[in-house]
This record gives structure tokens, C-alpha cells and sequence, in this order.
């Protein structure tokens, strides 16, 4: 039996990737800077990954998120 359901999304979006890349390349250099001890470097890299969900949802604000008026839609 088939029906046709309103799918969410997975953020596969321009604003979640986004997000994601920034905020992944922010935890990566904390993590090396918090082994090494470099405590100015690891509150650089907490900020770079907040700055990266803020690009995220800012971005989703203005349109690129899922279902964004600036996105293509999939055709099924």
C-alpha cells in the first residue's frame, strides 16, 4: 500500500551543510588545540562553532534551509 506523505526533510539543505562544515571544522581544531593545550585556541574554536550554527540558521532565515524559497525542490 503506498501513500503519499509530507516529508520533513532532512536538511539537505545549503543552510545545513553549511552549519555543519563550519561547526566540524571548528570541534576538529578544538579538539586538536584542547590536546595540545592551547587554551586561547580552544575558545577560538568553541566561537568558530557557534558562528557555524549561526551561519546555519541565519542562512535558513533567509531562504536556503529546507523548503526554502531560494532551494529546488526534488521531484519524486
Amino acid at each position: 500500500m503506498s501513500h503519499e506523505e509530507d516529508e520533513m526533510g532532512e536538511g539537505h539543505s545549503l543552510a545545513a551543510w553549511t552549519g555543519v562544515i563550519i561547526a566540524l571544522v571548528g570541534i576538529a581544531i578544538g579538539t586538536v588545540a584542547f590536546f595540545f593545550d592551547v587554551q586561547w585556541l580552544v575558545w577560538a574554536a568553541a566561537g568558530v562553532t557557534l558562528i557555524g550554527f549561526l551561519a546555519g540558521f541565519i542562512l535558513s532565515r533567509l531562504g536556503y534551509g529546507v523548503r526554502g524559497a531560494k532551494t529546488l525542490q526534488k521531484e519524486h
